[in-house]
């Protein structure tokens, strides 16, 4: 039952999670085309903050603590599939990163990128995330 349960909640975890890594490059793209001191601006600039520190950033961390339980709970330390996507969760904790950062630029008003370059961006969480998913459902044995 317990391992249901942090199932449940690693899933919930990692729904809020990918939601808000999919959106914000979305929101940089429009950013990007907004003139600096614009009211649609100052507007994105509300926006990423919340969506970054209300939802990305816990969504993340319980995604790592209820993922890490369930590896503890299942035993899947030595599992190759588990640590494949370790490295790949990783992946996407530094996407998560990477975008951090470039919301403080935005919000210090000194992004220099066009909106096209987010565009590309808002993608690699999807290729990361069908990865992963296809590394837990399947569990694939290497060796």
């Amino acid at each position: 039952m317990v391992y249901n349960v942090l199932k449940a909640l690693h899933v919930i975890s990692v729904i809020a999670w990918m939601a808000g890594l999919l959106y914000l490059p979305r929101l940089f793209v429009y950013h990007a085309d907004a003139p600096v001191g614009s009211p649609q601006s100052e507007t994105f600039k509300v926006m990423e903050r919340r969506l970054l520190r209300g939802i990305m950033n816990p969504a993340m961390w319980a995604v790592w603590i209820f993922g890490l339980l369930l590896v503890w709970q299942g035993e899947w330390w030595r599992a190759g599939w588990w640590q494949m996507k370790f490295g790949f969760v990783i992946g996407l904790t530094f996407v998560h990163h990477v975008y951090a950062r470039w919301r403080k630029d935005f919000a210090a008003d000194k992004n220099m990128r066009p909106a096209r370059y987010y565009r590309w961006w808002n993608e690699v969480p999807t290729l990361l995330m069908i990865v992963i998913v296809f590394l837990a459902v399947l569990k694939p044995s290497f060796g």
